[in-house]
Order: C-alpha cells, then structure tokens, then sequence
C-alpha cells in the first residue's frame, strides 16, 4: 500500500465486519457460507492492518446479543471460532501478532475457552499488533462489569470512591491497557455502533461503508486509511487551536 505520513495512521482500528449473512443470502446460500468467507477477509484484514503499521486491531466477531440467532448460525459460528483459531493461530504468531479475547468467554464450550487460553498464550510476546476479537462482548457488560469491579475494591477498602476518575475506569474496561480506538469502521451499510466499546469509541473517527464484509477489499481498507488521514481530530479544542499547535 501508499504509505501515508505516520501522525496520520492510526494506532488502533476497531471494526464491526458486518454483512456476511446478506452476502450469503444474495447468493442463494446458507448464512454460514458468508460467515465462512468472511473469515477470510477477516485474514486479509488483519495483514493489511498489521503492514499499515496499525499496532491495535479489535475485530466485534460476536455480540452478547448473538446468542438470540438461530441455533445452527450460532452452532456454526462457535464451531468456526475453533477451526480459525486452529487454521491460523501459527500463521499470525509467526508475523508477530499477538491474540487476545475479550468478552464474557464464560458462556463458550470448554474446548474453546481452553482453545482461546492457549492461543493467548502462545502468541503472548508478540509485539507486531495486538489483535483484540471481541466475542460475547458487549459494551454495556464491560462497563457494568468495570463498575462491578470499583465497587468490589472500595469495598474491600483497596481505594476510595473519591480516587475513581475517568482512568481510574478505563483501567477496568476490557482495553484498559490499550490506546483507545483512534478510527471505527462498519462495514455492511448499517450506521450504528451496536454496542461495540461505548466507552473507549468517545473520540473515535467513524466511517460506514456499504461493502459487506466479505467484499471489503484492500482498497477499501485502504480508502478508510486515506479518510482518516483527511479528518482532523479536535478533542472539544478548535481548527484554529490544533493547526496553531502543529
């Protein structure tokens, strides 16, 4: 890919890889097979990224409210969690990216939960990009739990309510030793977050395209890079401030 002056690439990419279903629908297909070809791009994503010197990649792979899916898409994405973490596990540890899950993991098959302990194990020193999959996660639930959390230190007389600010919290959330996403991306032509990291997308750059997720090529990835490059980020200041400041 072009490469772009590095103040204009973000450090850490979020994105909803949505519309494999549709995909598969308007091929007369099953959900699954979107599914299954999304995993692919989801790859290519994921080297793309990695190459465009993004060091935080977080992938929303399942929703805490995908469990009301139909049984067999649910089935069939649970199963397809474990044949990629055992597909591309070695691939991805040996182009230095580290794995790591977020999410309530509690609701998922033992095999599974031991399969995602050891691929964070396993990729644990890698230093390339942090690949975050959300899975089972759910805005709400991590600041709910983070505040659950807080509450269990004040209570056990670990800090006080009056130290709590706002990186006091953050250290909590599922990311709290990450950056916070500097750009969002949806694919699939929906524009909504869907509970996706309510908190840390505060200052986030949103961009939608209507790709569904299967079609969402490198060009594309590469579009969303060249429109962050072009926005400017303000965090509350004013244009005149932040072309003063550079």
């Amino acid at each position: 890919m072009t490469s772009q002056p590095q103040e204009s690439v973000p450090s850490h990419v979020c994105i909803i890889m949505d519309g494999n279903g549709r995909w598969a629908k308007k091929r007369l297909m099953p959900r699954g097979y979107g599914h299954r070809q999304g995993v692919e791009t989801t790859r290519r994503a994921v080297e793309f990224f990695a190459s465009a010197g993004i060091t935080h990649l977080t992938l929303f792979a399942f929703s805490s409210e995908n469990w009301n899916r139909p049984d067999e898409e649910v089935n069939g994405l649970m199963e397809l969690f474990m044949q990629s973490l055992q597909k591309y596990t070695s691939e991805l540890h040996e182009k230095g990216i580290r794995i790591r899950f977020i999410g309530n993991r509690a609701m998922f098959s033992e095999d599974l939960q031991q399969k995602i302990s050891e691929t964070e194990v396993i990729t644990g020193n890698n230093s390339v990009m942090t690949l975050n999959i959300a899975a089972n996660y759910g805005g709400q639930w991590d600041i709910v739990n983070a505040a659950r959390t807080l509450a269990e230190q004040v209570s056990e007389g670990e800090i006080t309510s009056a130290q709590i600010d706002e990186q006091v919290f953050r250290q909590e959330l599922s990311l709290g030793d990450s950056p916070d996403p500097d750009l969002f991306i949806r694919t699939g032509g929906e524009h909504r977050i869907s509970n996706f990291l309510l908190w840390q997308l505060a200052y986030a750059e949103f961009y939608f395209c209507d790709q569904l997720w299967p079609d969402f090529s490198d060009s594309d990835m590469r579009a969303a890079l060249t429109e962050y490059a072009q926005r400017q980020r303000r965090y509350g200041k004013t244009g005149e401030q932040i072309e003063a400041a550079n």
